[in-house]
């Protein structure tokens, strides 16, 4: 997420009433989670596992809890609770805007697009030309799409993120100040899902199409020309590149990349990153002609038994 303009880390120090080190003038152009941090952002870190990761990142300015030495050319924010202050800047630089109206008046929608009744665009969203919008789909604020884009009835686009801080009176949620980006001629079928990021964009590349009832987690990136089959749930974080086929009900687990041109099999699992222009079936996930060999020679087991006997 880039600020509108440029602030001082005495400014954002303020805002968050934290301890800071560094040159009070010290630029801060945004902030942003940690693998998608450029400098001038901000990056949270509140375990000491992971530290060295955020001092190390792209991130120039790191909110942390600990008065740790500062790397060269950055500056800290001293907090006893990063995970809340970074909840307060995402509330300070992106609030909720609430909305009475169907179609938010600072949207806009080009020319040739369709928008059947009941649906909701909110504030800030950009749609392009010549898209059909079916009924009931809910478009949330900063949302932007392309050309020739198709989403049928029912659709979400921009629900927050699922990702939870686990406390002793329970679980407290990481604010979503990030988008959705449509690219153009994606199609999108009818009760899909599909999160915005923490501070970034969930991307879905230009011609990929999706099925009925998939969801799409907070951060992800789909590349050009996918396939995805109804009932596929994609966690956040991942990256899936050009031309990759998943069909039905694929899981997956959260920051890992689909090679380009992969082809992942109905029902499977992909539990790590896996290379592009191969097929891959099964739980935990393999070369879909090794598991399917596997599972052959499962299937001899009695006929073995029986002649052992």
């Amino acid at each position: 997420m880039k600020f509108q303009k440029v602030y001082t880390l005495e400014e954002i120090a303020t805002i968050i009433d934290c301890e800071y080190v560094g040159d009070a003038n010290f630029p801060i152009l945004g902030m942003n989670e940690i693998h998608v941090v450029e400098s001038g952002d901000i990056v949270f870190v509140d375990h000491p596992k992971y530290y060295d990761k955020a001092l190390n990142s792209a991130a120039t300015i790191v909110l942390i809890n600990k008065n740790v030495a500062c790397p060269d050319g950055k500056a800290l924010l001293i907090s006893n609770d990063p995970f809340r202050d970074f909840n307060t800047l995402t509330k300070h630089f992106k609030p909720f805007q609430y909305s009475n109206v169907s179609i938010a008046a600072s949207a806009s929608i080009g020319e040739g697009t369709v928008i059947q009744p009941n649906t909701f665009i909110g504030n800030h969203v950009v749609i392009g030309e010549n898209c059909v919008i079916h009924s009931n789909v809910s478009i949330y604020d900063y949302t932007v799409i392309g050309d020739n884009v198709i989403i049928h009835a029912g659709t979400i686009l921009g629900a927050d993120a699922f990702y939870y801080k686990k406390r002793p009176e329970g679980y407290d949620q990481l604010l979503s100040g990030g988008r959705v980006v449509i690219k153009d001629n994606v199609g999108i079928g009818a009760l899909c899902t599909i999160d915005k990021g923490v501070t970034g964009d969930t991307i879905i590349g230009e011609g990929t199409k999706i099925d009925n009832q998939v969801h799409v987690g907070h951060d992800t990136v789909i590349g050009k020309k996918c396939l995805i089959a109804s009932q596929t749930g994609i966690a956040g974080c991942v990256i899936i590149e050009d031309e990759v086929t998943i069909w039905g009900q694929v899981g997956t687990t959260s920051g890992i990349t689909i090679g380009a041109k992969a082809v992942i099999l109905g029902q499977t699992g992909v539990t790590k990153s896996v290379e592009g222009g191969k097929s891959y079936f099964g739980t935990p996930i393999e070369e879909s002609r090794e598991k399917l060999k596997q599972l052959a020679n499962i299937k001899k087991i009695p006929e073995i038994l029986t002649k052992l006997k």
